[in-house]
Parts: C-alpha cells; structure tokens; sequence
C-alpha cells in the first residue's frame, strides 16, 4: 500500500483509467457472451425442430411405424437428416416409447423411459432443455402424424449447447482484435488523460496541491484586509474571515453565486468589462469600505475577479492621524515663521523706545486673529473644518497668497455618506491646488476664494484663484489618477482622484472653469441626502 501511495498522480490515475476501461471491457465481454449464448440457443432450438418436422413428415417413416416393417429405414433417414442438419442426436419413438433410430446403435429398439415426452404422445410439439454427460441440451418434441390423421410416434432431435469458453473460442480472433485495440487506445488515452490533469494541476502531486490550499487559506485569514473572489461563473472561492465578519457573512459562501451573498459587490463588473478598479469607495451591506477590484488572468483569458477591501473607517481613523499629525507639523512651522517676525517687530519698536507703538502693534496682531478665528467659528461649526481653513489662511499669508473666505460661508453638518475627514480632503486639496498654481505666475493680485456653504439640500465647495489655469489636454482627464499639471513628481495626480471618488460615491458633481493665465474656479456640488443632487445649485 506505502509502494501504491508514493506512486506519482500520473501513474496513479493512467492505472485507474486503464483499470476502469479493462473492466468495462471484461463487463462488455460477459454481456456479449451471454447476448451470443441466447441467440446460439435460439438458433439451435430452431434447428432442432426443423429436423423434427423433417423426419416427422417423411412417408416412409410413418409407414414404417404405421406397419411397424422396414424399421431400418427410421434409422437410415434419422440419420441422414440429422447428418444434413448438424443435429447431435435425432430419436425416433414408436407410440410403445421404444426407439427406433439413435446415434448410438445399441440403443435401438430400448425403451425411452423419460417423463419430458408424455405431452409429444398426446399430438403436442415444443421444446425443452436437459442436462446430460455431454452438457445441456436443447430438445425439440414433435409428434409423428400419418395421412389417416393418426399419431404413429414422436420424434426427439437434440442440440447440444456450446459452453461459454466454447463460445469464446468461436470468437477468438475477434476478440483479439478487439482487445487490442481497447488495451492501446485505453492506455493511451488514459496516458493523455493523466498528462492533461497533471498539467491543468501545474504538475503537482495531490499532497501538495494540498498543502497549497491550506498555506493560502492560511495567508488570506492573516491578511488584515477583506479579500473576497469569484469565478468566471461568479461564483465565490475565496472569502476569508476578515471578509466575513466584515460584511456580517453567515456560513460558508464559497460555491455560492456572489449576487446571492453579497448583491452589491460590482465583482461582476470586473468579470465583464477586464478592467480593474483602484482605490474606489463603494457600500457593500450598507458598510463604507476602500476596494481594490481586479480581474483574474488565466491564459489571456478573464476567468474572474478578487476584491480586496477595507474599512473605510479605519482608513479615514488613520488619515486623520496623519493628517493631523502634518498639520501639527506645517502649523508650527508656519506659527514659528510669523511669531518670528512679530517678535522682531515688537523688540525693534522697543529698543527704538517706542513703547506705545510696540503695544498697539500687540493689541493689533491680537485682535486680528481673535477676530479671524472668531468669525470662523461662528460660521464653521466643525473644529476640524475650522482649523484646517486657519491652517491654509496662514500658509497662504505665508507664501504671499491671500486666502479669502466668502461671507456666505456655513458648515454644520457632513452630507450622509460623508466624514469630516472626506470634506477636508476635497477643501484641502483644492485649496493646495490654487497655491501651487499661483506658483507659476507674476501678478500682485495672487488670491485664493474660498467658500463652503450649506443649507438643507446641498453643500457647496467652491475654491477659485488667479493662478495659471489648467491646460485643455489636462482639463480633459483631471480626475484620473496620476493625471497633474506638476510633471511626473511622486505622490502627484492623486488630489482630484480622491476629490473624483468621494464625489461619485455620493452621487454628487464637479464643476470646473478655467482660463489659461487668468484663473481656476472649481465647483463641488454634494447632496445632503444619498440619492441625488439638484441640478440648479442654491448658491448663484
């Protein structure tokens, strides 16, 4: 069994498949052997009574067992008949049951003493088998009728049934032949069988197929993300657990159609259209997640499609410790920057002796950013919102842009389907736009307008600035990602890919106008409610 079990897949299944056909041949052959033995029995029955009949209707037999003279004319024409028809045995009986011809000479003129003939005597013909020395038998019973309508006797003709290796033999060469042909084409058809699994198994033996598995089920459960993937039937064969417990999955889903375990997973999409989707912000079971959708490649072929997802909770808990953690950053440098110039300014103004100018320049700087920062919270009841629009008003006061707020400004509340964390990407990323476009030009007017507005409908981020504008060819894929107006820099061209996402995600649009040399206006128009915005925005 140790010898059978380290045998390699190949050879293991060319056995099984040639075994499987031999056997189906050995099946066969019995079938065909006893389909031959009922039509060899048929046709000697037949034949039997042929024969019977034969001598039957002879006039010199009847005469001779009507006279009961010329008793050696019986065994003449038994004989002959029987020579003619390749019976084994013809036996003609007397009504007294005495034989009057046999094969065997010594049993003329002896009773036949069997009970198998009694209905023969009574004017019936038909046939029976019987066991003897030389094998079974097929007997046919005719009875002896003459001209004066009388029975005279019955007539016994006998076949004896040729055995099953006898049939065989008749059927040798045949058979051969046959089997021949089976054994070549079964062995090499079993041979390209085990050669094609073999391949479609990348030549693995089932051990490590096995042990393939069970390391990739392992690596999917370790990964901390969701990874869940289909088929081209889209069907599921992977879903590990970080998946399940994610998206609330009840049982085991693999072999199951996704449409019927997860109806909003856009996994079949992939299969149909080949392409993948990066970075994407999609609700599955009413759960925000991050998706990765990327088509299998099999051969050239797309034969399905792996989603690897996550919370997009925990991204937006994440970014918003990197960013705060940057904001921090620029903060203080901006803060150590214009508190620099301040306190050179106040300690100039003393050691000029002009004490009182020193302290109105205090109470002016003071009152300025109480004033500023006071407006802000007034109109931006979000802390974050509101420190990130003092961080970019004082970057920009830093850079020598001016970074002004619409007084229409009001923000209360993030649309449904939105965080705080998605509208300051979108405000923040618009308003870094406009700064590194006013890089490149030379004019004294260099202003950023911003303006973030609500009310119960909508909410409106509108960033416009005097900069360069946006070339045409860009304006055209501005939203596709690693698309930027900065050259090939890393960790460009994805600010108005993540603005793009937040805002298909929630049904909104993006508005842009833009003159080269005169200026940007960008649009940002999101409903408060998921499923629609309106066309004419509240702000004109």
């Amino acid at each position: 069994m140790s010898f059978i079990q380290k045998l390699p897949i190949k050879w293991k299944i060319t056995a099984l498949s040639f075994g499987i056909v031999a056997f189906s041949l050995v099946m066969l052959g019995i079938v065909l052997l006893g389909y031959a033995s009922d039509m060899k029995e048929d046709e000697l029955r037949q034949q039997a009574i042929v024969s019977g009949q034969t001598v039957a209707q002879d006039a010199d037999v009847q005469q001779a067992l009507s006279t009961g003279a010329d008793r050696d004319v019986v065994q003449r024409i038994a004989e002959q008949t029987r020579m003619i028809n390749d019976n084994d045995y013809i036996v003609v009986l007397n009504m007294n049951r005495v034989r009057l011809s046999h094969p065997i000479t010594q049993r003329i003129g002896t009773l036949y003493v069997e009970d198998d003939a009694d209905a023969a005597f009574s004017e019936h013909l038909y046939t029976n088998k019987a066991s003897h020395e030389s094998g079974v038998t097929v007997r046919s019973f005719v009875p002896v009728i003459d001209d004066d309508r009388e029975q005279v006797g019955v007539v016994v003709a006998g076949n004896v049934l040729p055995t099953l290796w006898e049939l065989m033999y008749d059927f040798r060469h045949a058979a051969y032949l046959v089997a021949l042909m089976i054994a070549v084409f079964g062995a090499w058809g079993s041979w390209m069988l085990a050669h094609h699994i073999k391949k479609q198994t990348f030549d693995m033996e089932p051990e490590e197929l096995a042990r393939v598995l069970m390391e990739r089920k392992a690596t999917f459960n370790a990964i901390h993300e969701g990874v869940i993937a289909i088929d081209g039937a889209e069907r599921i064969t992977v879903a590990n657990e970080v998946a399940r417990e994610m998206l609330n999955i009840q049982g085991n889903p693999e072999g199951k159609k996704v449409h019927h375990v997860l109806p909003d997973t856009r996994l079949p999409e992939i299969v149909q259209h080949e392409e993948a989707v990066y970075q994407k912000e999609i609700y599955i079971q009413n759960r925000l997640v991050l998706s990765n959708r990327i088509p299998i490649k099999m051969n050239g072929k797309t034969a399905g499609a792996v989603a690897i997802f996550q919370d997009k909770s925990e991204v937006d808990h994440l970014a918003r410790e990197l960013t705060g953690v940057q904001s921090f950053v620029d903060a203080l440098r901006v803060q150590n920057h214009e508190y620099s110039n301040k306190m050179h300014t106040i300690a100039g103004l003393i050691q000029m002796d002009e004490s009182k100018k020193a302290l109105d320049y205090i109470f002016e700087v003071t009152s300025e950013e109480n004033e500023r920062t006071h407006l802000l919270k007034q109109r931006i009841h979000d802390d974050s919102i509101t420190g990130l629009l003092l961080g970019k008003m004082n970057r920009g006061k830093e850079l020598g842009y001016e970074v002004v707020l619409d007084s229409r400004c009001f923000f209360e509340q993030c649309p449904e389907g939105m965080t705080t964390h998605d509208v300051a990407v979108i405000l923040g990323n618009l308003i870094d736009n406009s700064f590194d476009a006013l890089e490149s030009v030379e004019r004294d007017d260099q202003r950023v307008n911003v303006l973030l507005f609500q009310d119960e409908y909508e909410l409106v981020i509108e960033v416009s600035d005097t900069g360069s504008g946006i070339p045409e060819k860009v304006r055209n894929c501005l939203f596709e990602r690693g698309v930027t107006t900065k050259g090939s820099e890393k960790e460009r061209g994805i600010g108005m890919f993540l603005i793009q996402s937040i805002v298909e995600r929630i049904d909104g649009h993006v508005e842009v106008h833009s003159e080269l040399y005169e200026g940007t206006e960008i649009t940002v128009v999101l409903p408060m409610g998921r499923g629609g915005y309106h066309e004419q925005s509240s702000i004109s």
